[in-house]
């Protein structure tokens, strides 16, 4: 009777187990499949998967969520699909990546905006140890700055690790242009500190002048 019983557990372990692995592997489909769709802006297929259970926070092999890859491929609405959903705007993925700091990174101004109404965090920084405002001045994207910029509480001051402010990235990585010309008056109107030198002590003031950015020592010198 033992022997019996011992059987009988044994067999119901059995088919538990394949009942779990089963609902394992198709919870992998799932977010496979959804990932899958973001890449393919199925934005109506999305929809499907997420009214059937996917996963709206699904992540890839680098840690990437689905937002992220939405705002790595500008799919502006499938972003906002994915942010209506409950998509989280601050999740980091391996590279430390989230949607807000690409977002500001590649100048996608209306994503910014979206969200930081979404809950975006300020103190979530890059691997380089940077805000979203600092990679968006450095490449010149003006309109993210002067959002960013003038954000309440957002960290115009933050020093990443390279020992550069916003400011300094725009007169350091900047070549003097009139679009590097606006950024630096929006930091400066925005009352950005213009004189946190770099890690050598220099200001951002003196790396104008020595790269002969006239119009930029003019602002900063006002």
């Amino acid at each position: 009777m033992k022997v019996l019983l011992f059987l009988l557990s044994m067999e119901v372990f059995s088919s538990c187990g394949t009942s779990d692995d089963s609902i394992s592997k198709e919870a992998v489909m799932i977010q496979e499949n959804i990932i899958e769709l973001v890449s393919k802006n199925d934005i109506e297929a999305v929809k499907n998967a997420l009214e059937n259970g996917a996963n709206v926070n699904a992540q890839d092999k680098n840690k990437r969520n689905i937002l992220l890859l939405a705002t790595m491929n500008k799919q502006i609405a499938m972003a906002k699909l994915l942010v209506e959903k409950g998509a989280d705007v601050n999740m980091q993925a391996d590279n430390q990546d989230n949607a807000f700091l690409y977002a500001g990174a590649s100048g996608q101004t209306e994503l910014v905006k979206l969200y930081l109404v979404h809950g975006a965090l300020f103190d979530l920084f890059n691997r380089y140890n940077g805000t979203a405002l600092i990679p968006a001045c450095e490449r010149g994207h003006v309109e993210t700055v002067r959002l960013l910029a003038n954000t309440k509480d957002y960290p115009i001051d933050h020093i990443n690790r390279l020992g550069w402010t916003a400011l300094m990235e725009a007169v350091v990585l900047g070549d003097g242009s009139k679009k590097y010309q606006e950024i630096v008056q929006i930091l400066k109107d925005a009352s950005a500190n213009l004189q946190i030198p770099d890690s050598n002590g220099v200001t951002a003031l003196q790396h104008a002048k020595n790269k002969n950015f006239n119009e930029i020592v003019k602002i900063l010198s006002q």
